[in-house]
């Protein structure tokens, strides 16, 4: 038992936490099924690369600021047919953020706009990519404190250094000239050098009111829809879908209009 307690110290020396831990167990297993030296090592081995990857995932996941942990799988397709699942499944190759295209979500609240940008996010997570999930209203705030304090251009890097950004919420609050000239500069730092899934509810008819400045609200979208996929979605609330199922039927509000955009 020396030789394996000094085996298992060599391997914690060299980092190998997780191979130390298993090493009797691998040895006992490798002995039962009468296993070869390389079989074992690579065994052994394998058990390491494993948990440093999955350790290397959670990490990014707690770095993301993603709300929760839902994924694509996850997702009712059926309780949302105006959803092409081709496109999503497409988009779940995460081919748009190796050529650093955007995807936009629009939809009336509640309709899993949310759900499957986490959803990618997830996967691309998964993939080794990192991403930062922010709502509009954050974004803004954090950025605005940032420049009072004068450390704005170090705290960019949080939006600009992702692999992906989300940009949550779009079209919840109003933005005044120095906030919409902040979103301008974020996709401006993103444009052709990294992805933003944005999910908003407003058509983007709407974004010159929702900016204050048509003329910043044309820049923003010339950024944004230039290399993008935008699914644009029509339904009753995803968050109520049990009950809908039951019979309970949603109406939209009146004034977020389910309707098609021009691209």
């Amino acid at each position: 038992m020396v030789e394996l307690e000094h085996a298992r110290n060599i391997l914690s020396e060299l980092g190998l936490d997780t191979a130390s831990e298993l090493l009797e167990a691998k040895i006992e297993d490798a002995i039962h099924k009468n296993a070869t030296y390389l079989t074992f090592i690579s065994e052994l081995l394998e058990a390491e690369i494993q948990e440093k990857r999955r350790r290397s995932e959670e990490t990014r996941i707690k770095l993301s600021g993603l709300p929760h942990r839902k994924t694509l799988e996850e997702f009712d397709f059926s309780f949302q047919p105006s959803i092409d699942v081709k496109q999503i499944r497409e988009l779940s190759t995460l081919a748009f953020a190796a050529r650093a295209e955007n995807v936009i979500f629009l939809g009336p609240p509640g309709v899993g706009k949310t759900h499957l940008a986490v959803g990618l996010a997830m996967q691309a997570i998964r993939s080794g990519m990192t991403v930062y999930f922010t709502t509009l209203a954050h974004l803004i705030s954090d950025l605005q404190k940032a420049a009072r304090q004068d450390k704005l251009e170090r705290r960019w890097h949080v939006y600009t250094r992702p692999n992906i950004l989300i940009i949550d919420e779009v079209g919840y609050m109003q933005l005044d000239r120095a906030s919409a000239e902040l979103l301008f500069r974020v996709a401006c730092a993103r444009y052709e050098n990294g992805s933003i899934i944005l999910t908003s509810n407003k058509s983007f008819g709407d974004w010159g009111e929702l900016m204050n400045d048509t003329v910043i609200a044309t820049a923003i979208l010339d950024r944004l829809l230039h290399h993008s996929h935008i699914i644009n979605i029509r339904g009753d609330s995803y968050r109520l879908k049990d009950r809908v199922k039951s019979g309970f039927r949603v109406v939209p509000p009146a004034d977020i209009p389910v309707k098609d955009d021009p691209v």
